[in-house]
């Protein structure tokens, strides 16, 4: 007859108590920030890694596959939070924060509860001090792509347009033109400081022969 253990040891319950706190250090972060990956997300994440680990540590011949497939799997659960439009890829900082917490949950797995707690404060203090450092490169030269759809195919009209922006302090660069029946859409990458690319969308706004942009 096939022995059961049922006992638990103080160890695992540590690292799944140290999983919750670190994750929900995170997820407080992330629910705050109103992410995709909000507070129980993070935790159950975390939990979730360090659980498989104890269970690769304490199973018969335990070796590195699990931990293996739980890379794997978090791999699935972060690409499933990134998304693509037109001309920017959103998401993957949260990615990021979701395969950081599975790191995070093995780590307290395998027993090494400081160097999870200092990898949670490591985490928390890159997405809060991060975000001002981008705050203050957004203010120097930036580049945005600009998709500019004319109510009529003059294709004067184009470089009607270009003159404009360079006469506001903005580089253009010409990526692609099409015409759709009567209307013309050009693709342009445009470069300036960021009070000069927010004043775009008021000149476009502005102009009667542009049908919509983005």
């Amino acid at each position: 007859m096939a022995y059961m253990d049922f006992t638990i040891e103080t160890g695992d319950l540590v690292s799944m108590c140290m999983a919750i706190l670190c994750g929900g250090i995170i997820g407080f972060e992330r629910e705050y920030r109103n992410k995709s990956a909000g507070f129980r997300t993070i935790v159950l994440i975390t939990l979730g890694s360090t659980i498989f680990t104890i269970v690769s540590r304490h199973g018969a011949g335990a070796d590195d596959r699990i931990s293996a497939n739980i890379i794997t799997g978090i791999g699935f659960i972060g690409a499933g939070v990134i998304f693509k439009d037109q001309f920017s890829v959103r998401g993957l900082t949260t990615a990021a924060v979701i395969w950081t917490s599975a790191a995070i949950g093995m780590t307290t797995g395998i027993g090494y509860h400081a160097l999870a707690f200092l990898f949670t404060l490591i985490t928390l203090g890159i997405l809060l001090l991060m975000s001002r450092v981008e705050r203050f490169i957004g203010k120097l030269q930036r580049q945005k792509m600009l998709s500019v759809t004319f109510r009529n195919a003059d294709f004067a009209q184009i470089q009607s347009l270009e003159e404009k922006l360079n006469s506001e302090n903005l580089g253009i660069e010409r990526l692609q033109v099409s015409k759709d029946h009567d209307t013309l859409t050009v693709i342009w990458q445009v470069s300036g400081k960021k009070k000069y690319l927010l004043r775009l969308n008021e000149t476009l706004a502005s102009m009667s022969e542009i049908i919509s942009f983005k």
